[in-house]
């Protein structure tokens, strides 16, 4: 039982120290996702393009957004019907949101080569050995993971 604990408590330690890099570099690719799209958004002179390798189309929706609050908004309109028809219409309002979609993919039968990935690693700032070494690892995850799931379209929401 002893040993047993200890290889959880060992394992804990191992995942925390491999998530906290992780982590990190995770927060900088999302952050860098919406500033390339919007970049890529704003050199568009129509909204799609067709390049030999890749491909990139903006679409533009209005989306009803939920609110939680809606129960002590009922409320309020209960109690206060005149001032709840007003409140009401300025959520309604609200709630119409336009979202701009930026989608993308790669041409079918075209890949990623090698120093695509690492041009993106030492624009974030590793050297050029630091990211080769994980290039590999992540070429090699990614590799695993996109085996149990189709490899689809994908999007960033930029406005």
């Amino acid at each position: 039982m002893t040993n047993n604990l200890e290889r959880q408590i060992i394992n804990l330690v191992a995942t925390d120290r491999l998530y906290k890099p992780s982590s990190s570099f995770d927060g900088k690719l999302e952050r860098s996702r919406p500033k390339i799209g919007r970049s890529i958004y704003e050199s568009l002179s129509r909204n799609k393009f067709q390049g030999e390798r890749a491909y990139v189309r903006v679409e533009k929706d209005n989306e009803r957004k939920a609110k939680d609050i809606r129960a002590g908004i009922q409320e309020f309109a209960e109690e206060f019907p005149q001032y709840g028809t007003i409140l009401n219409g300025m959520i309604e309002k609200q709630r119409v949101k336009k979202e701009t979609h930026l989608y993308f993919g790669m041409q079918d039968g075209r890949r990623l080569t090698n120093d695509d990935y690492l041009s993106v690693l030492e624009d974030m700032g590793l050297g050029p050995v630091t990211a080769q070494k994980y290039s590999d690892v992540a070429l090699d995850i990614s590799r695993n993971l996109s085996k149990k799931r189709e490899e689809t379209e994908r999007s960033v929401l930029i406005g």
